[in-house]
């Protein structure tokens, strides 16, 4: 113990990474799914730059056995949060050597099970840390390559960063053996295991795409991974710069916590992307896939040294995703979506304090307004300048931490432009800089309309009834014509009835879909030609419009619920749910109600993701469907991973308990439930 104060002092001063740098580690892992715990054996090779007398990996609440120095045992300390290794570290090379244990509470899921044959086990490192599952380092600016050896099921894939060096089967199980070549940050580390199906795609440049899905989903294959291919070649293009890594892979997994997750190599993201050809009309994966692979070189090539400079990372995978969908849709589409996120930011500038450069700043602020920031760039240097600026960013910082000077020093060597004053204004600033955004936008015909029409809004429609039937006829892109549908939503029906009828006209997915959802109200001489919109091809339309139906002409509900009945929508079962609340909620409707609420009770059960659950508890308590099952379902959500569903639950909970004879019924099966649904409800009734 007699170094520890040498500690204290030395690294008061500085970060472990200027005594320190690790280079690499090799890993051994199991783990138990009955524990849903890791265990594993780790050696990790680092030279010391300067005389330490103690080295810290983070490892959040995990047990050590044999730790070695060099082949030696060595003193160590656990703090819970750390494995310190105490010993007077001279200047030169070494290895230090343990066994593990953890059992985590973040950043590694076991998601199904394996007695029920949909057992999903996969990893989420940014935002909860890596150190919560394996050894390794919080500090972003310690990388370091990583070779992970896996042994789990042979029945299952087991994926992770790098290329599969082996693949040895003996009995049941089946050792896989990923290698990386170049260094990472630890966040980005990964791993993901299921039942999943494998498909190949190779790119112009020969890099392996490895894609992933549930063999339940083969026949969604081209719509989930539609452009996959396309998005890749022009990336790799556009950058100027070969892609970093050997190997892509890109696995959709169940009760993802976000949209996706860059890991170096290998993209993590939510299922809830896997559609049919419907449902690609409502949501696909397209601009999630461009993000995530644009990071694969902003983020994961070059890491941002600190939250202050995360929009290096999140403004520039937003603005290449961007052009990739440019490269997909046109300039129309693009310019579209730069419209939407400059009134998004417009909109926040009013009360959002905190600029762009700043680590405290919104998803916002780092992901959109960092994005307008590189257009703005972009427009102001040049084509050929802008590529240059990047492919040298990245060519010149490879495989390093970066800050937002570096970005600069590039910038300010190929052009005169003023980084100082584009610093101020776009990333020091929340005043929303309108003049120059418009300048910009009115340079593409379908933005500048887009501009037009929103000087309207306070415009009497009388006013401009005429130019908004005029753009309903006309060619203009569809952006425009949803527009002028959502500038209707607070008119008179008699007033904008017309106007309805010219968009429902356009026969565009988009547009139509506005109409529905802008019109909760609908009298009897609407009703045929919304009637339509139960036939359209969006399953988003489809529950929008049935609902509202339903709702508004109680002698049809009998004929809806029977045109609905074989609905299901997407893998979330919206309509499907939604079809079993009205059938439930229609007393005329001739069906077995017993077997429909014990199917709805199911759907809001842990037998479903939590997307699924949450429309289904939304429909029973929405329509006073509630028992004790459903109390139960409400309580169990209250313990999911997910945030999203959590708070879904104690929301609802709380608005529940408002009512004494609910506090009664919560009460009431309080004893029945297990001890993390105790506790939880147990906080909400006090």
């Amino acid at each position: 113990m007699k170094y520890l104060f040498l500690l204290l002092s030395t690294l008061a001063f500085a970060q472990q990474t200027k005594f320190v740098d690790f280079k690499s580690v090799s890993a051994q892992l199991t783990l138990d799914t009955k524990d849903k715990a890791v265990a594993g054996s780790v050696n990790y090779w680092f030279d010391v730059l300067k005389p330490i007398d103690t080295i810290k990996i983070d490892a959040q609440n995990m047990s050590f056995t044999v730790v070695k120095l060099n082949n030696k045992i060595v003193p160590f300390i656990n703090t819970t949060q750390q494995l310190q290794i105490i010993f007077p570290f001279k200047n030169g090379k070494n290895e230090i050597s343990f066994e593990y244990t953890a059992t985590p509470k973040q950043a590694l899921y076991f998601v199904g099970s394996s007695t029920s044959d949909d057992l999903q086990i996969w990893t989420q490192g940014q935002g909860r840390y890596t150190s919560n599952w394996f050894p390794s380092f919080d500090d972003v600016n310690e990388k370091v390559i990583f070779n992970i050896e896996l042994a789990f099921d042979k029945d299952y894939q087991a994926i992770s960063n790098g290329i599969l060096s082996d693949k040895i089967t003996s009995n049941n199980t089946t050792l896989w053996q990923y290698k990386m070549e170049k260094p990472m940050s630890s966040y980005l580390l990964m791993l993901a295991i299921g039942k999943f199906d494998k498909y190949t795609e190779k790119t112009k440049c020969g890099t392996n795409l490895e894609l992933y899905l549930e063999h339940k989903d083969a026949d969604r294959y081209e719509t989930a991974y539609r452009y996959s291919v396309k998005i890749f070649d022009f990336l790799e293009k556009e950058i100027g710069v070969k892609y970093p890594w050997k190997v892509y892979k890109q696995i959709p997994v169940r009760d993802f916590l976000y949209a996706g997750m860059e890991n170096t190599s290998a993209t993590l993201f939510s299922n809830r992307y896997v559609v049919d050809s419907t449902g690609f009309e409502d949501r696909n994966y397209i601009n999630v896939n461009a993000h995530e692979l644009a990071h694969q070189w902003f983020g994961d090539l070059i890491t941002a040294e600190s939250g202050k400079h995360h929009w290096l990372q999140e403004g520039f995978a937003t603005y290449y995703a961007s052009l990739a969908e440019r490269d997909i849709y046109g300039d129309d589409y693009f310019y579209s979506k730069l419209y939407e996120t400059a009134q998004q930011i417009k909109y926040a500038s009013r009360t959002d304090t905190i600029p762009v450069l700043n680590e405290k700043a919104s998803s916002l602020s780092f992901y959109q307004k960092g994005a307008w920031a590189l257009f703005v760039l972009h427009e102001a240097i040049g084509d050929k300048v802008f590529k240059k600026v990047v492919r040298n960013y990245l060519e010149k910082h490879s495989f390093q931490n970066v800050k937002t000077q570096d970005f600069f020093d590039e910038v300010n060597k190929f052009s005169d432009f003023d980084t100082d004053n584009f610093s101020k204004v776009w990333l020091e600033s929340t005043v929303f800089n309108e003049k120059e955004i418009n300048e910009l936008l009115s340079k593409n015909k379908t933005a500048k309309l887009l501009l037009e029409l929103d000087k309207l809004k306070k415009t009497p429609l009388s006013g401009k009834v005429g130019f908004m039937a005029e753009i309903l006829q006309s060619d203009a892109y569809y952006t425009v014509k949803e527009a002028v549908v959502n500038q209707l939503r607070n008119e008179t029906f008699k007033a904008k009835k017309q106007l309805l009828e010219l968009a429902l006209a356009t026969n565009n997915v988009q547009v139509r879909q506005a109409v529905a959802a802008t019109n909760s109200t609908i009298p009897e001489d609407f009703r045929i030609q919304y009637q339509s919109l139960l036939s359209d091809k969006s399953y988003q339309t489809q529950e929008i419009a049935l609902f509202y139906l339903w709702n508004n002409f109680p002698e049809q509900r009998s004929a809806y619920v029977e045109q609905s009945k074989d609905w299901v929508g997407f893998s979330d079962h919206n309509l499907k749910t939604l079809w079993l609340s009205l059938a439930l909620s229609t007393p005329e409707y001739e069906a077995d109600k017993t077997a429909l609420i014990a199917e709805l009770i199911n759907y809001s059960s842990s037998n479903y993701e939590a997307i699924t659950r949450q429309k289904a508890l939304e429909k029973l308590i929405g329509f006073q469907l509630i028992n004790d099952a459903v109390l139960k379902n409400l309580v169990n959500a209250t313990t999911h991973h997910m945030w999203q569903f959590s708070k879904f639950g104690r929301d609802n909970i709380r608005k529940l308990l408002k009512d004494k004879e609910m506090v009664l019924s919560f009460e009431r099966i309080l004893p029945e439930l297990d001890e993390k649904e105790r506790f939880q409800l147990s906080r909400l009734l006090n």
